[in-house]
């Protein structure tokens, strides 16, 4: 399990890091975004059954990456254009397709995985483009000190469930070492080096706890989703990590925290 892990960050960070170095001759984070979130709405949709209903899947696809793209089209009303669009387009689908037992909550189970996906990806698209790689090196990287650090210290000494319902493999332990290791991620960016940021220790500091307690609740919602659903990974697709949908879990939500500080304290 341990070695799958490694294995599968040690190909996938470098790819991340690429990706959000490099924006020319295309937009190559949107493009992975895009690619990601495709393939993480389709797992939601296979747990939650939406894909039972094939014209439905496709139809939260497409609209799953348009909320992805969202960010590169500066008109004002383009993010109430597309969800008004999902939301009256599908009940149309829906409408007109062969009635199934089910159906309308499959449709329900659609429009959440359109926003749970798409429009939540779509802010780490925004902060790429409107506060630079470095901020979003910090969400992705001070997301992954705080995973990792919850999860060798919740296996070495934790002994305190944090959410024995949800999740019965984290503790309070790993919980207070992900805090930390967030927030010591954070702090690197405050030296000068290429990736330093305009920010205090204090700053620094406020913004690891945020994106360690905001990832940690996204991780625990997508762990409660798993298990009303029956399963235990959304997918397979990165081995010992799961699926797609289980590696954005925390880092879609360490994202919106990170570009709503941006954009309302920097900016």
């Amino acid at each position: 399990m341990l070695r799958n892990r490694v294995i599968t960050a040690l190909c996938g960070i470098p790819l991340i890091i690429l990706a959000i170095w490099f924006d020319v001759p295309l937009p190559w984070f949107t493009v992975l975004a895009g690619i990601w979130g495709l393939l993480a709405v389709f797992e939601f949709y296979r747990i939650t059954g939406v894909v039972k209903s094939i014209s439905l899947t496709c139809f939260g696809m497409i609209w799953t990456l348009l909320f992805v793209l969202r960010p590169h089209c500066t008109y004002e009303f383009v993010l109430p254009v597309i969800l008004a669009s999902g939301i009256v387009l599908s009940l149309v689908l829906l409408l007109i397709t062969p009635k199934r037992a089910g159906a309308f909550a499959g449709w329900m189970w659609l429009i959440v995985g359109m926003i749970y996906v798409g429009w939540m990806l779509s802010y780490m698209v925004a902060l790429r483009l409107e506060a630079g790689r470095d901020w979003l090196f910090l969400a992705i990287f001070a997301t992954f000190g705080s995973d990792t650090a919850a999860y060798f210290i919740g296996k070495a000494i934790g002994r305190h469930k944090l959410a024995p319902r949800i999740s019965p493999g984290k503790t309070w332990e790993g919980a207070v070492a992900g805090l930390f290791g967030a927030v010591i991620i954070s702090l690197l960016f405050t030296l000068p080096t290429p990736l330093q940021l305009p920010l205090s220790y204090g700053q620094a500091i406020l913004l690891g706890l945020l994106i360690s307690v905001f990832g940690q609740i996204g991780d625990l919602a997508e762990s409660l989703l798993k298990r009303n659903s029956g399963v235990k990974e959304s997918g397979n697709l990165m081995p010992g990590h799961g699926g797609l949908l289980d590696r954005m879990d925390s880092v879609v939500f360490a994202g919106i925290v990170v570009y709503i500080y941006y954009i309302y304290i920097i900016a």
